[in-house]
């Protein structure tokens, strides 16, 4: 996402709450629940070149979310509950469900203790391969190559100069776009090759940031913690065959329940905008039993939900819009009005 697009949503937050237009509007947009979509937490402030940045809140936003949260009058429940929830006819208090996708050790030093304080529970969703210490973290690995490196090119045909911060951000923006665009294949092995040539070695980014076994086993012993999967290498499903797709699902959902005893009942599409999580997609993980699958897809939960549990919306709390402002339209649904007013269930 551009920095333009994102000045358009600092700007649109802002005349929300200017107008007060999250309180008055709230009834009207807001939906039976929503699920919140977090990944990393952490007290570290991003340089000036920080292309992920919007996937990083600090532990002191995550008490805002909490705080506010429950002054809007939202209970915080587990994502075992989100389908009685959307199947009771009977009026309730609007419900919130806390995610954390990938399985960042942050989550653990950072969060767990703010969401300990508040006896919220919350969700991780693991990826197999991260766990292993040998998964891809590609958008990591972009961001430190492009760091390292003061040009870079592709093989696609890609040339930029990344010689200081505004020209590093520019060339991720660049290569993200371009390298989304093809085969995910292709995608990795033009990341391995930057990765070479930044003198780091590809996958090596899972075992420094993210969760291992031993660490996950831990946390299974929380009450609190439901575990899901989230595939085992973190593909885009949706650019990979059928069989391909459902043996990420399930192999990851098996690995995780062998490795902790406890079921894993919820699924979690990587990157889960429509070009990486599809209605194929939806009906594997509905076959494969899973009980609720999440896409990142923006959107508060509706009723109608309850007959599209495999396609779930959820709202990302974006490390770029820390911001109470940000956060109260977020939670009043006001953004989504026009979406949610013509086609509430963003399942398509």
């Amino acid at each position: 996402m551009t920095m333009s697009r994102h000045r358009l949503f600092r700007a649109g937050f802002a005349t929300i709450a200017a107008l007060g237009a999250d309180r008055w509007l709230a009834p009207l947009a807001r939906g039976r629940g929503i699920i919140l979509t977090f990944h990393h937490v952490r007290p570290e402030p991003p340089g000036p070149f920080a292309p992920n940045a919007l996937l990083a809140i600090t532990p002191a936003f995550l008490d805002r979310t909490l705080t506010q949260l429950a002054r809007r009058g939202f209970e915080v429940v587990g994502l075992d509950e989100v389908p009685g929830r959307l199947a009771d006819p009977a009026p309730r208090r609007p419900f919130a469900v806390l995610t954390f996708d990938d399985g960042y050790r942050d989550n653990v030093l950072h969060a767990q203790p703010v969401l300990r304080r508040h006896g919220a529970p919350w969700t991780l969703f693991v990826t197999s391969d991260f766990a292993e210490g040998r998964g891809r973290l590609w958008w990591i690995e972009l961001e430190r190559a492009v760091a390292r490196l003061e040009r870079i090119t592709l093989a696609t045909g890609l040339d930029c100069p990344a010689r200081n911060a505004a020209e590093k951000s520019a060339a991720f923006e660049a290569a993200y776009r371009a390298l989304r665009a093809e085969p995910e294949e292709v995608l990795r092995a033009e990341i391995a090759v930057l990765c070479h040539r930044a003198s780091f070695a590809p996958g090596a980014v899972a075992g420094e940031l993210c969760l291992t076994w031993d660490e996950i086993r831990a946390l299974a012993r929380d009450p609190a913690v439901t575990l899901g999967a989230h595939t085992l290498t973190h593909p885009m499903l949706a650019k990979h065959d059928a069989v391909t797709a459902s043996r990420e699902m399930a192999e990851s959902r098996a690995r995780i329940e062998g490795e902790t005893g406890r079921p894993v009942r919820h699924l979690s599409y990587p990157v889960g905008d429509p070009t990486s999580a599809a209605l194929r997609d939806f009906a594997l993980a509905r076959d494969l039993g899973f009980v609720t699958a999440v896409t990142t897809r923006p959107g508060h939960l509706f009723a109608g939900h309850g007959e599209h549990l495999h396609a779930l919306p959820r709202v990302s709390v974006n490390g770029l819009h820390q911001t109470d402002a940000a956060l109260a339209s977020l939670l009043s649904g006001v953004p989504f009005l026009a979406w949610n007013r013509g086609r509430r269930l963003n399942v398509a």
